[in-house]
């Protein structure tokens, strides 16, 4: 069974990196740029797990984690946060905000997809 993911990530290069990483490892990776896109998008489709940035333009990602939560279309999805905000307390917000994860940029290829794994269980997150 296919992976699918939500990336909410506005920077192109991150993207990239990302997509390359999950396609490799059998993902299907949906793109959104901005919040209002990805509630956009986890209102139409299911996923099985959402890769969520924090530092979005206009809304931030701890409003879309707010909101993802709040209105239940994506029950039991996990939502991991991947940022580069790493000071003191910022992994708390993201939790507090509705993430299950958080995931420090820059990204470690060679331990990213075993950080993703671990939030994937059940009958919808088949291990990528």
């Amino acid at each position: 069974m296919t992976t699918r993911v939500l990336l909410v990530e506005d920077n192109e290069q991150n993207r990239y990196l990302v997509t390359f990483l999950m396609e490799r490892n059998g993902c299907l990776v949906t793109h959104a740029a901005d919040g209002p896109a990805a509630l956009a998008l986890a209102r139409e489709q299911r996923f099985d797990v959402i890769l969520l940035d924090i530092q979005l333009p206009g809304m931030d990602g701890y409003a879309v984690a707010r909101a993802l939560r709040d209105t239940g279309c994506q029950p039991g999805v996990p939502i991991v946060a991947v940022t580069s905000y790493a000071m003191s307390g910022d992994r708390e917000k993201a939790l507090a905000a509705g993430c299950d994860g958080y995931i420090e940029k820059p990204i470690d290829i060679d331990t990213f997809m075993s950080e993703v794994r671990r939030h994937l269980a059940g009958p919808a997150g088949g291990a990528p």
